[in-house]
């Protein structure tokens, strides 16, 4: 049985091999201890090169001495010499390690080590005659016993849902996993040198809220155990990013954790990530042009062009985007002409003959009906990237109404392969138009169960008065999606929310 880890993909493995492969490996560990060479017990290894670095720089690195540290992930066995691929955190470099290097009672132990040992390894570089850059072994040392099998490197890690669970496995056996959660780390980089070049400031703002506000999103619920109290975790930063507009910082932002209590698909986790954006003396207008700039200074840093594929599909995000309003891509796609509708009655009726369903039913106002007709017409076109806007007031709680036609605000929403990715407003700054919003909100989720309440200090804040305002929200994780050609959410998030097997 002792071979067998080099040969068997755990996800292939039955329950009792994997017992087995397990309780092998525990007995080693336990030969390993009564010996007084415990693995675990090592505090400490010296790396002084990466594996794709020696390779990359091979002419600068050859004859010389390294020391580096890694996964075995393979082993060719030549009875008293052993080629193993170690596995670092940059890539994969071969070890030729020989019993008259190192010693015959090294030697020996070594050739009890299996698949996924963590190994530090200290040798001078060369190349074999095969031409492969590789590290002659002088000295080998076990600083980890791994206790599982790990999948063939070459058959790979493939159960989709396993991956998401174990990680840590996903990112042990398929490096492709690795340069996504980089590129998403650099993505953020990008966004903040990005903003904090335009002057933008970037702020911390509470996730545990004393409020269930009225907003469409349902929150997740805990208690406070010394204040006795119940708190929501927060579906948004917007309420607080605003009271510090309020309080004098004319640019802030923040890359914020948001959790909703909703459900899940290929584009929603009950947790994300947003990154909202507040410009102080700025409307709507003043964010499509900033998002759109945004978009193309990343795109061109991270992908190297402002055209990339998605799934198939090439999206070429360089400015200008199209912009349509709302009545306009209806109108375009719909062939539905909001204009024609004299009054609600009509546009109902208009709904009707389309055979289209409008969740408010007999309350259905025009607007309703238009975000209706936008919903089910128009979204599912938008590939290339285009902002809509002018929104109707009755999904628009937070936007400032348009000063021609107080039936529609002043918030934008873009689209990129038919996902909003974000949503802008010219944000409301009338603290009677905004408290009266939120009563009619509040009545709504109140009717469906909700406890929810004003937010009245933020009331109070805007009664104290906010500049005119251009606020913004972006949903990093469907960029990362974008930007990395991942189908799905969970691809981007490294620990996505799985229920318990």
């Amino acid at each position: 049985m002792e071979n067998l880890t080099n040969e068997i993909v755990s996800e292939e493995m039955s329950e009792k091999e994997m017992y087995e492969q397990r309780r092998i490996r525990m007995e080693k560990l336990a030969e390993l201890k009564a010996k007084g060479k415990n693995p675990y017990e090592i505090t400490k290894y010296n790396v002084t090169a990466v594996s794709t670095k020696i390779i990359e720089n091979f002419d600068e690195f050859e004859n010389k001495t390294v020391s580096v540290a890694g996964r075995i992930m393979n082993r060719r066995d030549m009875g008293k010499a052993n080629f193993i691929d170690v596995r670092d955190e940059a890539g994969k470099i071969q070890v030729y390690v020989r019993m008259n290097d190192i010693g015959e009672e090294e030697f020996a132990e070594f050739k009890k080590w299996d698949l996924g040992d963590i190994v530090g390894v200290e040798g001078f570089v060369f190349k074999t005659k095969k031409g492969e850059i590789s590290i002659h072994a002088q000295k080998i040392v076990l600083l980890a016993k791994s206790l599982h099998v790990i999948p063939n490197q070459y058959t790979g890690f493939k159960d989709q849902d396993m991956r998401y669970r174990q990680r840590y496995l996903d990112l042990i056996v398929n490096p492709n996993v690795r340069e996504t959660f980089i590129k998403r780390t650099q993505i953020i980089k990008e966004i903040r040198n990005y903003l904090d070049s335009k002057g933008f400031l970037e702020v911390e703002t509470p996730v545990l809220h004393t409020l269930e506000i009225g907003a469409a999103a349902r929150p997740f619920k805990t208690h406070h155990n010394t204040l006795d109290m119940d708190m929501y975790l927060r579906i948004e930063t917007e309420l607080y990013l605003k009271r510090l507009i309020v309080g004098g910082f004319n640019k802030v932002y923040e890359v914020g954790r948001i959790f909703r209590n909703e459900g899940m698909s290929v584009k929603h986790n009950p947790e994300f990530t947003s990154i909202e954006m507040y410009q102080a003396f700025a409307d709507y207008h003043d964010m499509m042009d900033l998002i759109e700039d945004l978009h193309s200074t990343l795109v061109k840093k991270i992908c190297g062009s402002e055209k990339i594929m998605y799934q198939g599909t090439e999206i070429n995000m360089a400015s200008p985007w199209e912009r349509l309003t709302m009545v306009e891509a209806v109108k375009k796609y719909a062939g539905v002409d909001y204009n024609d509708w004299a009054d609600d009655a009509a546009a109902r009726e208009c709904a009707k003959k389309h055979g289209l369903e409008v969740p408010e039913g007999e309350k259905a106002t025009k607007g309703h009906v238009l975000i209706a007709f936008f919903d089910e017409y128009v979204e599912e076109k938008l590939i290339q990237p285009t902002i809509i806007y002018d929104y109707p007031v009755e999904n628009s709680p937070l936007a400032k109404r348009k000063p021609s036609n107080p039936a529609f605000t002043e918030r934008f929403e873009y689209f990129i392969y038919a996902r909003e990715m974000g949503n802008a407003f010219s944000e409301l700054n009338d603290p009677i138009d905004q408290k009266e919003r939120f009563a009619k909100q509040v009545a709504e989720r109140r009717a469906q169960g909700a406890n929810a309440e004003i937010d009245e200090d933020f009331i109070t804040a805007l009664e104290y008065g906010m500049v005119p305002t251009g606020g913004l929200g972006l949903g990093l994780d469907r960029l990362v999606m974008l930007l990395t050609d991942s189908a799905s959410i969970r691809d981007v998030l490294l620990f996505p929310t799985m229920r318990p097997l």
